[in-house]
């Protein structure tokens, strides 16, 4: 008998089923793109409801060694199904955009590229009078934060956390007698993948069939970090939680109590010291770091019920007035 053969993967995680109807069954339309920034091309995706109005915007970030892809679109589709246009971009290093794989040696140049992108769509004129959020979920919060600061005074509405990397656990802290070691190179270390990872999509994903299927994006990065990565990571938290003051517009921040990717206690901090006088903090008792993508299905609906109770709330409350 000939011998069996193992199956390849599927291209998508839904299965071998078209992407147009894959889509067209969520009831969104998907488009995909490239986009020139001044730090290189990024890969982008939009997801627009195919049979309701558009209510507003939502402007998406990914984690580290993830993409706009895979499972996290199941966020980007989710949201679309609620009447919101929504727009991720993959981070300069990520998925399909330019760069040195998972390198983000210059935070500051990462967030300018995505929001770019992002600031093109919400200034067109199909999306300039809707309401406009910026999400980002991991590295992408971090990453988020920055864009805000980046921004002009009156362009997003409000910001929404998944698990934001403001603070970095002690578990998962880089070693600064590595980092000082690396540096002694003059920046030839930097793009390096010689950091410890400390097991980190354990400590993310708490469902074991959901962990299956995040293992299987062709995308993923799943080499150690690099030098560069740690050093930027732990220069640009240090950065945020000394500049949680000027944040001033509406936010929500979702994060699970037994997150060993990134500490709870950043989130906790931003409550506490943002100057926005609409701020709502969400702590989920026993949830890891992916709240969404890598909890059990009733985990994540409480979540995504949260999310969507506070973004239709603040349309209402902040949207134009017909």
């Amino acid at each position: 008998m000939p011998a069996e053969t193992t199956p390849p993967p599927p291209q998508n995680f839904w299965g071998d089923l078209p992407e147009a109807e894959y889509y067209t069954s969520q009831g969104v339309r998907n488009a995909k793109a490239y986009f020139d920034t001044p730090h290189g091309k990024i890969f982008n995706q939009s997801f627009i409801p195919l049979h309701l109005p558009v209510k507003g915007t939502v402007f998406m970030t990914h984690g580290y060694g993830s993409d706009s892809g895979w499972l996290f679109q199941r966020i980007c589709i989710e949201f679309a199904t609620w009447g919101y246009a929504v727009f991720a971009a993959d981070l300069l290093g990520h998925g399909r955009s330019v760069g040195i794989r998972c390198y983000v040696g210059d935070m500051e140049k990462v967030a300018s590229a995505s929001l770019a992108y992002f600031v093109s769509v919400r200034r067109s004129d199909a999306y300039k009078h809707l309401p406009a959020f910026l999400f980002g979920e991991s590295l992408g919060g971090a990453a988020t934060m920055i864009m805000y600061f980046q921004s002009e005074p009156d362009t997003w509405t409000g910001l929404i956390f998944s698990a934001p990397l403001f603070v970095i656990p002690e578990a998962m802290k880089p070693s600064k007698v590595r980092l000082f070691l690396y540096g002694l190179l003059f920046g030839a270390a930097d793009t390096w993948a010689m950091m410890p990872d400390n097991k980190m999509v354990g400590k993310a994903i708490r469902d074991p069939e959901k962990l299956k299927i995040i293992a299987g994006n062709p995308r993923r990065y799943t080499g150690p970090p690099r030098v560069g990565t740690m050093r930027e990571v732990a220069r640009v938290t240090e950065y945020i939680q000394n500049n949680f003051n000027k944040v001033t517009v509406p936010f929500l921040t979702a994060h699970g109590t037994a997150d060993g990717v990134t500490c709870p206690t950043g989130s906790q901090m931003l409550n506490e010291k943002a100057a926005s006088t609409d701020k709502t903090l969400k702590m989920y008792e026993g949830m890891y770091h992916s709240l969404i993508q890598g909890e059990a299905d009733e985990n994540a609906n409480i979540v995504l019920g949260d999310m969507r109770a506070w973004i239709d709330e603040r349309v209402e409350r902040y949207g134009p007035k017909m």
